[in-house]
């Protein structure tokens, strides 16, 4: 992932690793060089330019983080910079169920208690409640 997105990279990776016993990890981080040209645009034509010429330019060059993380089954080699050995105590191969209840179709769910919503009649007139 380059930029925002090593977040999510390193979340991935780590949902991959819970998921799947065994797995070697190498990560890399790197920075890569990024320019940003920004132009202005006159409000108008002024005299000697055509509609839309920019005025003027900035040029930014910006080093942004960039994250590779490799995962393999395979054994890598544990001297390498960034080297991670597989979990010895790996996670359920598969996130849990969330825990349900029984219940019949008109019944209310836990926590909601027996409260009814007073619904206005057909045909009543709306009140102002603000005052």
């Amino acid at each position: 992932g380059c930029g925002r997105a090593t977040t999510k990279t390193v979340t991935c990776a780590e949902i991959l690793k819970r998921r799947l016993a065994g797995l070697h990890q190498v990560t890399r981080l790197r920075y890569r060089s990024v320019r940003e040209v920004w132009q202005s645009l006159p409000p108008g034509p002024t005299q000697g330019q055509t509609p839309g010429e920019p005025v003027a330019s900035l040029s930014v060059l910006k080093n942004v983080p960039s994250l590779a993380i490799l995962l393999s089954k395979d054994a890598l080699d544990p001297r390498q910079p960034g080297y991670q050995p597989p979990n010895p105590d790996p996670g359920p191969s598969s996130p849990p169920a969330a825990p349900t209840s029984k219940r019949s179709l008109g019944e209310p769910a836990a926590g909601e208690g027996s409260a009814k919503r007073s619904q206005p009649e057909p045909g009543a007139a709306d009140e102002d409640r603000t005052a």
